[in-house]
């Protein structure tokens, strides 16, 4: 049994976290951590902040926000807690801080906890430069509904780079091509913004060749989708030796 906590607790994605864990005889849920602590009666005690608790579990799953991480990163070293970080929005700096903390407890940051999406970063990583190599022409079309305000989507950018990461000349990116006269360069990967209706969310990566076009898509359903991929990570990360980890870590591949 792993006794759990989830920081954000009463926002949406934690409220999600917080019932499938309920659900899951895995776990234990002993507390949560939100800036809003009454917000909603949960099934645990929940803290504004983490130097409030004084209940320590195993491992904590954070869907909050990015300027909590100092108080949550000093929290988990000073109890030899595990963290699954799922909160998006980390500059240079956090990132750096993340990878340092991971020399003292075990943490697992993923920008997108969709274990789809990290599958498909996984192919594209391994499989991009047989396709680059063959001259195929790749593009990127991701589609949201139409109240998302940034275009393009930050899992689109994790493609495109993971693109990048495979091949022996990283391109360019370029968003859209509106104004442009001049023919399709090798050197770019074209990423597009869909915005309509209520749309989940779709990413889709072209390889454009000569003879064939070659699709891999990926379309979410809703968003327990992060919610099985956090808790996914969890159980991959609980006894885990202390160190830096990502979702592509747990692929036997």
């Amino acid at each position: 049994m792993i006794n759990i906590g989830i920081s954000g607790i009463n926002g949406s994605m934690g409220q999600i976290l917080s019932k499938k864990i309920s659900e899951d005889n895995m776990f234990t849920l002993v507390m949560g951590i939100d800036a809003r602590p009454e917000l909603y009666e949960n099934k645990c005690k929940v803290f504004e902040k983490p130097a409030d608790s004084n209940i320590y579990p195993d491992l904590i799953i954070d869907f909050s926000h990015h300027s909590c991480l100092d108080e949550l990163l000093l929290f988990a070293k000073e109890h030899g807690i595990s963290l699954v970080l799922a909160t998006t929005g980390y500059d240079a700096a956090q990132i750096e801080k993340i990878h340092s903390y991971s020399s003292d407890i075990a943490i697992l940051y993923s920008a997108n906890m969709s274990f789809g999406i990290n599958l498909v970063k996984t192919i594209l990583e391994k499989y991009s430069k047989l396709l680059d190599e063959r001259s195929y022409d790749i593009e990127i079309i991701e589609k949201h509904h139409n109240k998302k305000v940034d275009a393009p989507s930050g899992t689109a950018y994790i493609l495109a780079d993971a693109v990048n990461s495979g091949i022996s000349t990283p391109k360019n990116f370029v968003n859209g091509r509106q104004g442009r006269t001049n023919p399709r360069t090798t050197n770019e990967i074209g990423i597009h913004a869909v915005r309509g209706g209520n749309i989940f969310g779709e990413h889709e990566v072209i390889f454009a060749g000569s003879s064939d076009i070659i699709e891999i898509k990926h379309t979410a359903l809703s968003k327990d989708l992060f919610a099985d991929g956090a808790i996914d990570a969890a159980k991959w990360l609980y006894m885990k030796e202390k160190g830096m980890y990502c979702m592509q870590d747990m692929f036997e591949i």
